[in-house]
């Protein structure tokens, strides 16, 4: 069995390693790997793929910086060529990038049988790309691997269980990546405090907004007053943080930190404030409360067992939150909402069923 692994950003490609590193207990399995280029990162170096374990790439398509239209139409074109000279058995997509999306075409163009991880996700915001995406590669996947009971629902909800496809609940393969890249941490070259709070900012919806990322700064310097907040920085938001000219005198600003840097932050820390859709979930693998600053999130689960509370950029809803964290059962965090990371983690059911459906 052939499957070509269509990616385009780096999570992506830490996801699709736990992938990987259970394909390869297949001798029957033959992986090929095709980056599209989306999102270039210069972290993406062979050492990159050295340290984190994953296979490199087996086509680089080099499709990145343009418009969503140009971009995914490119794809489109260049992963039909592979897909026509490879002929793979399935093609395998992951979340909702336009990479996701351009790979779901050229599958059902082709005839070839499509697998979704992360498949079942909503937002209910139609204004995000991410959420036309998901969507879209839903309708046209034979087999949709489902992270949570709340993904099921939504594609049951949307009359899935009417169309000629198999929804299975795999778990998330993120819990495999945060549990295999524990033991791989590395503790990033700045001054860290005994407690401190680990704090991301990326969004396009917080900063392209002058009076939401005011909003939010100006309680997390508050905040800071009392508790570190470490904030790894994407240059792009620190340079409108300049222009907006805030008095950020209390926050530890850093360079933006790799992965295995990342995993150390988040088992390190008392509390996550973020606007990402996966350090919310990291932060319930490593039992840590989640402050999300965001109005919507799709890991509702997490909302209602009490452990993520959504906040927006509401300065007192964000204050309140914060000294509400220092109150929190810890059993909350025994309940397995993503698979148990054990010989049937997430990745193990994916491949099996892949096997198991080759007709």
């Amino acid at each position: 069995m052939k499957i070509i692994t269509i990616l385009g950003a780096r999570p992506q490609f830490i996801k699709a390693g736990s992938i990987s590193r259970e394909i390869v207990k297949y001798k029957e399995i033959q992986e090929i790997i095709v980056h599209t280029g989306q999102h270039y990162d210069a972290n993406m170096s062979d050492i990159f793929f050295d340290e984190m374990k994953i296979p490199k790439p087996d086509y680089f398509l080099g499709i990145g910086g343009k418009s969503h239209g140009a971009m995914t139409g490119q794809m489109i074109e260049k992963i039909e060529e592979v897909v026509l000279k490879e002929k793979p058995d399935w093609i395998l997509v992951y979340g909702d990038t336009n990479s996701t999306l351009a790979g779901a075409i050229v599958a059902s163009k082709l005839h070839v049988k499509l697998a979704h991880i992360e498949a079942g996700l909503r937002s209910f915001n139609m204004n995000m790309p991410e959420e036309i995406n998901r969507i879209l590669t839903d309708r046209v996947s034979q087999i949709l691997f489902c992270p949570t009971d709340a993904a099921v629902e939504n594609l049951k909800n949307e009359g899935f269980d009417n169309f000629n496809c198999k929804i299975v609940k795999s778990g998330d393969v993120m819990q495999d990546g945060a549990i295999f890249y524990k033991e791989y941490a590395i503790k990033p070259k700045c001054k860290i405090e005994n407690d401190f709070i680990l704090c991301t900012i990326h969004r396009a919806e917080n900063t392209d907004d002058e009076s939401r990322l005011k909003n939010i700064f100006e309680a997390l310097e508050e905040i800071s007053k009392e508790k570190q907040i470490l904030l790894p920085l994407h240059p792009r938001t620190k340079k409108i943080l300049e222009n907006l000219k805030l008095n950020i005198q209390n926050l530890t600003l850093i360079e933006p930190v790799g992965y295995l840097e990342m995993v150390w932050l988040i088992n390190n820390c008392s509390l996550v404030m973020t606007d990402s859709g996966g350090l919310q979930k990291e932060a319930y693998f490593f039992r840590k409360k989640c402050i999300t600053l965001r109005d919507e999130t799709e890991w509702i689960e997490l909302v209602k067992l009490g452990v993520n509370t959504l906040v927006g950029d509401n300065k007192k809803k964000i204050l309140n939150a914060y000294e509400m964290s220092n109150i929190l059962n810890r059993d909350n965090f025994d309940l397995d909402l993503y698979g148990s990371g054990t010989i049937e983690s997430s990745s193990h059911v994916i491949i099996e069923s892949l096997k198991n459906n080759k007709g």
